[in-house]
């Protein structure tokens, strides 16, 4: 081969890898927005995110679709609410529900447009065969298909069981290793990977390079051995030369599990956390990095973590599924220019129910009774019943001053785009 057809080779081959992003999602579980140096904790060590949020885009207002881990995982992978893909609750070992094999999941969409597709890690939309990740898109599979603290806690190799003694001290590090492995077996062709940890979820573990290092107790550990794992991951795509040609988002389900005490996160400047409405249930930190494509900045506007299934089909040149409706929004303007997100709503569930919903800077929630947060049945919290409510978000986060009666009119036309929101979900 000549010298000037091996060049256009080299510049095709560089061209259409431009064209066709590597795609990694890291999620993690029960995570609290204030967990990460950049989004204010003095006690967490998070080098390596806080860079990735320092060289990419730190998002503050990114919300997860669910409170809840199924309902939220079902929401990130199809770009749908949850109502829409049947999963609107915690599932578990033997549940006999999972993701529907009509469900279109990234995977399937970015596997058609030509990618590899793997998952590492805590897959929660189902157990039996059908509802496995190998059945819904991933060529390959690694993990614990639920909840670390769900019993029997095993190892999931594709679609067999490899391992019924899980050594959790050594689970955020075995699944590095696995996500280095899939990076080094995949760096010549484009690919899409999901690392899901199952940390911070309790019953939290850290191996002994963390145990006892940080200043957060156990938690702490948790978080800053997570921190570690994306340094690790950082390194592989810089050792095998692709970091410039890799998307990676970073984002957790839900928020922390207040119940939990020390063994949770924070989710500060937030009030409250998981299986509760309020923001500091459904906000998650979250980062998207990619070198030298994406400019350093803070997006405040709103996002959602079901945008990423249409934005990834932009980015990979996938076809989007058109008989079905996606409530994703394509974001690509934001990561890769000075856009925003054509629409800035978003409606907050409990189970199938609407209980509330944001435009703008504004919040409504429906009537709620009062909440009782509970361990081994004591009482930890309490959140008193309110009627129909109003925040402004943008400035007062902590939800402390309710607008209901200040501007009744703004509330009443947010009530009426609620309720005409519902009437599409009749069917479901």
């Amino acid at each position: 081969m000549n010298k000037l057809l091996l060049s256009g080779c080299l510049l095709s081959g560089s061209i259409v890898a431009q064209e066709k992003p590597n795609i990694i999602v890291i999620f993690v579980d029960d995570m609290g927005y204030g967990d990460m140096g950049c989004n204010g904790s003095k006690l967490n060590r998070t080098p390596n995110l806080d860079y990735m949020a320092s060289n990419g885009i730190r998002f503050t207002d990114c919300y997860a679709a669910a409170n809840v881990s199924s309902p939220s995982r079902a929401a990130l992978l199809t770009g749908q609410y949850p109502i829409r893909t049947g999963i609107v609750s915690v599932l578990h070992p033997k549940s006999k529900i999972g993701i529907r094999s009509e469900s279109i999941t990234m995977a399937e969409m970015l596997k058609d447009a030509g990618y590899y597709t793997g998952m590492i890690g805590k897959w929660h939309l189902g157990e039996k065969k059908d509802f496995l990740p190998l059945q819904h898109g991933f060529q390959e599979y690694f993990g614990i298909p639920y909840s670390n603290d769900m019993k029997p806690c095993i190892y999931l190799r594709d679609n067999d069981i490899v391992d019924t003694v899980v050594d959790q001290t050594q689970l955020t590090k075995t699944y590095t290793k696995e996500a280095l492995r899939f990076l080094d077996e995949n760096k010549s062709r484009p690919f899409f990977l999901y690392l899901a940890h199952n940390m911070p979820h309790t019953p939290l573990f850290a191996s002994e390079q963390f145990k006892g290092k940080s200043a957060n107790g156990l938690y702490g550990d948790v978080i800053e051995e997570l921190d570690w794992s994306v340094g690790e991951v950082l390194k592989k795509l810089r050792e095998l030369d692709i970091e410039k040609n890799t998307l990676i988002v970073f984002s957790s389900d839900n928020g922390p599990w207040l119940v939990q005490g020390i063994n949770s996160g924070s989710p500060a400047p937030f009030f409250q956390g998981k299986f509760t409405t309020w923001e500091g249930g459904h906000r998650e930190p979250t980062i998207a990095y990619w070198k030298d494509t994406i400019k350093p900045k803070v997006y405040t506007g709103l996002v959602t973590l079901m945008d990423w299934f249409p934005t990834f089909a932009h980015l990979a040149k996938a076809k989007l599924p058109t008989d079905r409706i996606i409530d994703g929004v394509d974001i690509t303007n934001v990561l890769l220019k000075n856009g925003k997100r054509k629409n800035n709503e978003f409606y907050y569930f409990v189970n199938a129910s609407v209980l509330g919903y944001r435009l703008g800077d504004y919040k409504i929630l429906k009537p709620q009774n009062e909440i009782f947060g509970k361990k081994s049945g004591i009482v930890i919290y309490t959140i008193p019943a309110h009627g129909n409510v109003m925040y402004n978000v943008r400035k007062d986060v902590h939800e402390n001053t309710d607008l209901s009666a200040k501007e009744p009119k703004r509330m009443e036309k947010m009530f009426l785009k609620l309720a005409a929101f519902e009437q599409t979900l009749k069917d479901l």
